[in-house]
C-alpha cells in the first residue's frame, strides 16, 4: 500500500522528501509567527490581548524555524537526498535508524506546538534562561512540553548526524578519498561533528532544568546555592555550534551551485574552503562566552572570547573570498538559483560586519538584547541560511521531482524576498541603536517610524511566499521537464539524472568504485594550462557506459575518442543503474 512505503520508508530518498515536507510546513507556521508579531509592532500600543502571548510567540517563533525548519530542511532533506548521491553510496548506513530520526521530528513538533494551548504558554524565549523558566515564573506544563519537545529533537539530530559520519566514513565509493569528496560532503560531515558533541551539553542542561522544576533540585537557583549563569554556560556552548550548524550546509549547497552556474570545474582554492569549514567548526565551540558579556564575566575572560570571536572571522572570510573568486572571470548564467548565491553572499557579508562589531566587549553590552542583535542573526539566518534553502531548492527541483520551475516567476521571487527581507531588518539596525530592546510588545512613539518600514518589509515577505506555493503548483501542475539534464555537472549527483526525466527511486545496487582520481586531477590540470575557457572546460564532462567494458569499470578513468571510435560522447540514452556507471573526462 502507498502510506505504507511513506511509513516505513527506508530509501534515503523518501526520508529526505518527508523532511522537507515537514519543515516547509514548520517554516509556514513559523512565518505566519512573525507576521504576528510585525502586526503587534507595527504601532504603539497593544493588538495582541496580552503581553505573555507576545512572549510565546516570540518563543515558537525561534524554535520552529531553527530545529524545525532550517535543521530539518537543509540537513535531513538535502542532506539524505544528495550524501549517497555524492558518495557513490547505495544508501544511508542505517536506514533504519534514518527513518527512526524523522519520525522523531513531528513528536517533537507536536508537543511544541500544542504547548501555547495548555494554559497560557511558554514565554521564556527559545533560550529558556532560569529563573524565567523555572517553577516560580513558569509553573504550568507548557513549558515541560517546550523543553521535552526540544529534547526530542536532539535525539532525532543526533541519530540522524550519526548516520552521516558513519555514512561518510564506511560508504564512500571504493578508494573515494576524503579530499576529493564534494563541498556539501565536509559541510554536512562538520555540521554532524558539531551536532555529535554539542547536543549532549544541551541535553543535560534541559534535564537539570526539569529536575529543578520537578524535582526540587536547586541547579540555577541560588537560594539553594545553585547559579543561573550556569545555565548560560550550558546552553551557548551548544546555542553558538548551533549558529554554525545552520550555516554550514548552506555553505556547502553554495559551493555547489557556484561551481554549476559559473562552468567551472571545482570552486576556487576548494582544498582551502575545506580546512575553512573545519577551523569554523572547531573555533565554534570555544566562542560561546560572547553572548554572556552582561552577565559579569572578569576582564581577561571578555578580552579572551573577544579576541576568538574575532579570529573566527578569518576562516568566514576565506570561504566569501573563495566564493567571489569563483565568480571572477565568468560568464555568468542569472538564473534564480545564482541570483539567490549572489544575494546570499552580499546579505551574509552584512551580517558578518555587524557580528564583528558585536564582538567587541564593550559595544556588546551597550547592544546586548537590542534590535540590532535582531538584524543581525537575522541576516546570518533568514539572509543565509534561508536564501541557501531557496536557491538549492529551485536548483535541485529538477534532481528532486523532474520537473522544473517557471523561469520568470522564480526570478520575482526572489527579488521580491530580497527586498522584502532587507526591508524588514534592515532598519531594524537603526532601532537597535536608539536602544530599542527586543521582545517588547510596545514601544514608545519614537520607534514607530522604523517599525512601520520593517512591517511593509514583512508584508512583501508574506507575498513572496505566497508566489513560492503558486511556483510549486504551477510546477507539479505543468509537468515542465528538464532538459540536457547532467550535461553541466558540478559533482555525482547528477549523473544519475542523465537519461531520466526524474531521480529513480533507487540509485545504485552496490557501493561504486571510484578509481583513478590522479589521472583525473592531472587531466584537469593539463586542461587548465592549455587554457581551455570554462565553456569548454565543463562541457567536456560527459556520462556514459562504455559498450562491451561492463566487467571492467573505472568510473574516473581518462576517455579518449580514438579508442572508442563508435563512442557517442554526446550519448543521452537512459542510463543504466550499474556498476557500470562511468564518468568520463574527454577533451573536446
Amino acid at each position: 500500500m502507498r502510506w505504507r512505503r511513506w511509513l516505513m520508508a527506508n530509501s534515503h530518498k523518501d526520508v529526505g522528501t518527508m523532511y522537507f515536507i515537514i519543515g516547509m510546513w514548520s517554516g509556514l507556521g513559523g512565518l505566519s509567527l512573525s507576521w504576528m508579531m510585525r502586526l503587534e509592532l507595527s504601532r504603539p500600543g497593544m493588538w495582541l490581548p496580552s503581553t505573555e502571548m507576545y512572549n510565546w510567540i516570540v518563543t515558537l517563533h525561534a524554535i520552529m524555524m531553527i530545529f524545525f525548519f532550517v535543521m530539518p530542511v537543509l540537513i535531513g532533506g538535502f542532506g539524505n537526498w544528495l550524501l549517497p548521491l555524492l558518495l557513490g553510496a547505495i544508501d544511508m548506513s542505517f536506514p533504519r535508524l534514518n527513518t527512526f530520526s524523522f519520525w522523531v521530528v513531528p513528536v517533537a513538533l507536536y508537543m511544541v506546538v500544542v504547548s501555547p494551548f495548555i494554559e497560557q504558554g511558554s514565554g521564556t524565549g527559545w533560550t529558556m534562561y532560569p529563573p524565567l523558566s523555572s517553577t516560580p515564573y513558569q509553573s504550568d506544563i507548557c513549558t515541560d512540553m517546550v523543553i521535552l519537545g526540544l529534547h526530542l529533537s536532539g535525539v532525532s539530530s543526533s541519530a540522524a548526524s550519526i548516520n552521516y559520519l558513519v555514512t561518510f566514513l564506511n560508504m564512500r565509493g571504493k578508494s573515494y578519498k576524503a579530499e576529493f569528496c564534494p563541498p556539501f560532503v565536509w559541510a554536512l560531515v562538520v555540521t554532524s561533528f558539531l551536532l555529535v558533541v554539542s547536543l549532549p551539553v544541551l541535553a543535560g542542561g534541559l534535564t537539570m532544568l526539569i529536575m529543578d522544576r520537578h524535582f526540587n533540585c536547586t541547579f540555577f537557583d541560588p537560594a539553594g546555592g545553585g547559579d543561573p549563569v550556569l545555565f548560560q554556560h550550558l546552553f551557548w556552548f551548544f546555542g553558538h555550534p548551533e549558529v554554525y550548524v545552520l550555516i554550514l550546509p548552506g555553505f556547502g549547497l553554495v559551493s555547489h551551485m557556484l561551481v554549476f552556474y559559473t562552468k567551472k570545474i571545482r570552486v576556487f582554492g576548494a582544498v582551502a574552503m575545506m580546512y575553512a569549514m573545519i577551523s569554523i567548526g572547531i573555533l565554534g565551540f570555544i566562542v560561546w562566552g560572547h553572548h554572556m558579556f552582561t552577565v559579569g564575566l572578569d576582564a581577561d575572560t571578555r578580552f579572551y572570547f573577544t579576541a576568538v570571536t574575532m579570529l573566527i572571522a578569518v576562516p568566514t572570510g576565506v570561504k566569501v573570498f573563495g566564493w567571489i573568486a569563483t565568480i571572477f572571470g565568468s560568464y555568468l548564467s542569472f538564473e534564480a538559483p545564482m541570483l539567490w548565491v549572489i544575494g546570499f553572499i552580499l546579505k551574509f557579508t552584512v551580517g558578518g560586519i555587524t557580528g564583528i562589531m558585536l564582538s567587541n566587549a564593550s559595544l556588546d553590552v551597550a547592544l546586548h538584547d537590542t534590535y540590532y542583535v535582531v538584524a543581525h542573526f537575522h541576516y546570518v539566518l533568514s539572509m543565509g541560511a534561508v536564501f541557501t534553502i531557496f536557491g538549492s531548492y529551485v536548483h535541485y527541483f529538477s534532481l528532486l521531482t523532474g520537473n522544473v520551475f517557471h523561469r520568470s516567476w522564480a526570478r520575482g521571487h526572489f527579488i521580491l524576498t530580497f527586498v522584502g527581507v532587507n526591508l524588514t531588518f534592515f532598519p531594524q539596525h537603526f532601532l537597535g541603536l536608539s536602544g530599542m530592546p527586543r521582545r517588547i510588545p510596545d514601544y514608545p512613539i519614537f520607534y514607530y517610524y522604523w517599525n512601520q518600514w520593517s512591517t511593509v518589509g514583512c508584508a512583501m515577505v508574506m507575498c513572496s511566499v505566497s508566489l513560492f506555493l503558486h511556483m510549486q503548483w504551477e510546477a507539479f501542475l505543468s509537468c515542465r521537464r528538464p532538459l540536457m539534464v547532467g550535461n553541466r555537472p558540478s559533482s555525482l549527483e547528477w549523473v544519475i539524472m542523465r537519461g531520466f526525466s526524474c531521480m529513480p527511486r533507487h540509485t545504485f545496487v552496490e557501493v561504486l568504485a571510484i578509481r583513478n582520481m590522479a589521472a583525473v586531477t592531472n587531466r584537469r590540470k593539463k586542461l587548465i594550462d592549455e587554457s581551455f575557457d570554462n565553456d569548454m572546460m565543463i562541457s567536456n564532462y560527459y556520462f556514459a557506459e562504455l559498450p562491451g567494458h561492463s566487467k571492467s569499470w573505472d568510473p574516473y578513468e581518462v576517455f579518449d575518442p580514438s579508442d572508442h571510435p563508435k563512442m557517442d560522447p554526446c550519448w543521452d540514452g537512459p542510463m543504466r543503474r550499474e556498476r557500470s556507471l562511468r564518468l568520463f573526462l574527454k577533451r573536446k
